[in-house]
């Protein structure tokens, strides 16, 4: 069992920064490829960005390169997304995920991971 929490949400304007945190528990963390994923209203959760356990290798949406940032702590059990030049489309509830396949590359895929966490609300006004 790995249990997963988000932190770092809120409410930004337009062209603003935030950063996401992902807290891991319950599991060997320098074991997991940690992906992050959002969904807004009325739309289906999407892939955003992931890294796999090494920390090495890298995936971002085409929608937020050269905007955000994955990272990650093994000693603390915590992977991070830098989100820059926020934009209203950037607007959803935002879930960290784990894949415990120990795959060298990073999914894009939902059915890839099997934790999650319980989402963090990010707002972009314009």
């Amino acid at each position: 069992q790995v249990q997963l929490v988000e932190s770092g949400g809120g409410l930004v304007q337009t062209g603003g920064s935030l950063r996401l945190s992902c807290a891991a528990s319950g599991s060997t963390f320098s074991t997991l490829t940690m992906g992050w994923f959002r969904q807004a209203p009325g739309k289906e959760r999407e892939f955003v960005s992931a890294i796999n356990w090494v920390g090495i290798t890298t995936s971002y949406a085409d929608s937020v390169k050269g905007r955000f940032t994955i990272s990650r702590d093994n000693g603390k059990s915590t992977v991070y997304l830098q989100m820059n030049r926020l934009k209203p489309g950037d607007t959803a509830v935002y879930y960290c995920a784990a894949d415990t396949s120990g795959s060298y590359l990073p999914s894009a895929r939902r059915d890839e991971y099997d934790y999650w966490g319980q989402g963090t609300q990010v707002t972009v006004s314009s």
